[in-house]
């Protein structure tokens, strides 16, 4: 009777631990890219995003007061795309399928080109930083094609040094991360 309940028990326990395990993640919707075509340039990239990086540190703060404020956005549907661990990242899955990393990267840049360019930046314009970031979107839309492009809404003048500040934070974080995946990317295996 023993091996009988565990025979049960070995017959109920996948079922048991697939209620566990949180749901699957939806499957990703492929995109049509330009065809075959050019691969991206990942040692480029990795430059390119570096560089990014470093303008970005260098940057000075021209509000003193806002050099010690930290902000926090209400509203993230209004802020770039974050690359999460389910837009697949990490070395081992970039080594086998870069698609939906390059993809969210696309994204980001995008995000940040259009941020660069909009009217939060009339009176601070980075033209170096759009330089880096349109070098980039170059390189990386080449394998993936361009994103349609969603207009930043104007915001009020006043809040212009407060939303530069934060732009400009997230840029620096974004940067970090993205160099950190092309360095990985670029490097021998």
């Amino acid at each position: 009777m023993a091996s009988l309940h565990r025979l049960h028990l070995c017959l109920c326990l996948p079922p048991l631990l697939l209620l566990l395990l949180p749901p699957a993640a939806p499957a990703p919707v492929t995109i049509p890219g330009p065809g075959p075509g050019p691969r991206t340039d990942w040692a480029a990239c990795k430059n390119i995003s570096r560089e990014l990086l470093q303008r970005v540190a260098t940057l000075k703060e021209p509000h003193q007061v806002l050099e010690e404020t930290h902000l926090s956005e209400e509203d993230p549907k209004n802020w770039p795309p974050r690359i999460r661990c389910s837009d697949a990242c990490d070395p081992s899955t970039l080594d086998t399928n870069n698609t939906r990393c390059l993809r969210r990267i696309l994204q980001g840049l995008q995000h940040y080109r259009d941020l660069l360019g909009s009217d939060i930046f009339t009176t601070r314009p980075l033209p170096w930083l759009e330089a880096a970031l349109d070098q980039l979107l170059g390189l990386v839309q080449q394998e993936h094609g361009r994103l349609p492009r969603h207009p930043m809404a104007p915001s009020e003048a006043w809040a212009h040094p407060l939303l530069q500040r934060l732009a400009l934070q997230r840029l620096q974080s974004f940067a970090t991360v993205i160099s950190r995946i092309f360095t990985h990317s670029a490097s021998p295996r």
